[in-house]
């Protein structure tokens, strides 16, 4: 499994943010270390999710406004749905979304309310990932401490063979070397060196070829020794290394408790997040399938997060445990902030917007707003027409005074819109 640690991502935007990210990060450690003679990684992984969750805050706000303004609408959204429930026809399926879109309206809002904020943030944590993941390709810093040594070392005639017999003969099953043209490539040397043990660095030393090294290796480890360790741990190794060394009598219980820790902090303040996110409520707002599979989800998500803490580089365990207390906090003031919302300002605000953004397009008023107050509001009492109680010649006597009246809608309308599908219609049925 390769894991090219000092490679940045190529991904399209994702690879764009991920520079912009790493530029951050550089900068706090090199604030850190300038300020206060800091130097460490785990600090700066905390720092910088406090940072960039920060600045997500308002994306948040946004979203957590539109699931409270959801939660309103869901009864009316499936008093919609219960009304068409069975029908299939074309008709009734494009006056189900209709009044669906009538819903939304009355409440200033887009189906697609939250897709935006979801898709500006989803780019952007897969960014963070990367940086967390990455340290050496991002924090130049860090990567400027391996200069020399990599140099050196591949200055030495077959230094890929030796290399690759080394992490070999060390089990460094999370490493792999890069080769190009049958030579290690720079940056494959740089995940080598910084994925080593204090023991591995001492090992590295003894390797007859890199003898010559020895005064640069250890210069090297002294250097990024106290960058990488966090709690005593060293966050480039994987808590599980320090669990199994600690039961074959070759680790401290002391360092496995602390990695043992890692994976359940992960857990324990991923559920407090997710206790403290709006639930839906136990009535009609949820079906039965939506409520089990966010229920499910909920469970598996935090669990899978501890599992994968376990083989994941103890860095990426701190970045989870930080970024999930960033949350909870986050979203303790964001409900204490929306708990003192007024709904009716709330919607207010966003026809305000709406009208606005509409006036800045060129567009007239949305008149269809008032229209959309009065049909919600009746949808659980209308009785629906053209049921088994009622004749085919009455049902059809009121389908044509219906569109008799539709002929003068206002253009650009539904009910215009509505017309032209009639038409539409109408002429194919003649040919």
């Amino acid at each position: 499994m390769d894991f090219l640690l000092a490679t940045k991502s190529s991904t399209p935007v994702i690879g764009q943010i991920a520079s912009l990210m790493g530029f951050i990060m550089d900068g706090i450690f090199r604030f850190l270390n300038g300020l206060f003679g800091i130097q460490n990684l785990g600090l700066c992984i905390i720092i910088f999710s406090i940072i960039i969750y920060l600045l997500m805050t308002p994306l948040q706000i946004k979203q957590q406004k539109f699931s409270k303004l959801s939660a309103i609408m869901q009864p009316e959204i499936q008093a919609v749905q219960k009304k068409y429930q069975g029908k299939r026809d074309q008709e009734s399926m494009q006056r189900m979304n209709e009044e669906t879109q009538l819903v939304y309206q009355k409440y200033g809002v887009s189906p697609t309310g939250s897709c935006v904020q979801l898709a500006i943030q989803f780019p952007i944590l897969m960014a963070l990932w990367q940086v967390i993941y990455r340290i050496p390709a991002y924090v130049g810093s860090v990567r400027d401490v391996f200069t020399d040594l990599v140099n050196g070392i591949t200055g030495v005639n077959g230094f890929t063979e030796i290399l690759q017999q080394f992490i070999t003969d060390n089990k460094m099953g999370r490493v792999a070397l890069v080769v190009e043209d049958g030579i290690a490539t720079n940056n494959s040397v740089i995940d080598f060196l910084y994925a080593l043990s204090t023991d591995q660095w001492e090992k590295l030393k003894e390797v007859a070829e890199f003898s010559g090294l020895s005064s640069t290796i250890t210069k090297t480890a002294a250097d990024i020794s106290p960058m990488q360790s966090f709690c005593k741990l060293n966050i480039a190794n994987q808590p599980l290394t320090y669990i199994m060394d600690f039961f074959q009598g070759n680790g401290p219980i002391l360092l496995a408790i602390i990695a043992l820790l890692i994976p359940i902090l992960s857990w324990a303040t991923q559920m407090a997040n997710i206790k403290l996110m709006p639930q839906a409520s136990n009535n009609e707002q949820a079906t039965g399938t939506m409520a089990n599979s966010m229920k499910t989800m909920n469970t598996v998500m935090p669990l899978m997060s501890a599992v994968f803490c376990f083989t994941f580089p103890v860095g990426m365990g701190i970045y989870w445990i930080a970024s999930a207390v960033v949350r909870s906090v986050q979203q303790v003031l964001i409900n204490r902030h929306l708990d003192k919302i007024d709904m009716d300002v709330l919607i207010n605000e966003n026809m305000k917007k709406i009208e606005e953004k509409r006036a800045k397009n060129g567009l007239p008023p949305q008149k269809i707003t008032n229209q959309a107050h009065q049909s919600v509001r009746n949808i659980d009492t209308r009785v629906e027409k053209g049921s088994s109680n009622t004749s085919p010649d009455s049902r059809a006597r009121k389908v044509s005074d219906a569109y008799d009246k539709a002929k003068n809608a206002r253009p650009g309308s539904i009910t215009a819109k509505a017309n032209m599908v009639r038409d539409f219609d109408e002429r194919n049925k003649k040919k």
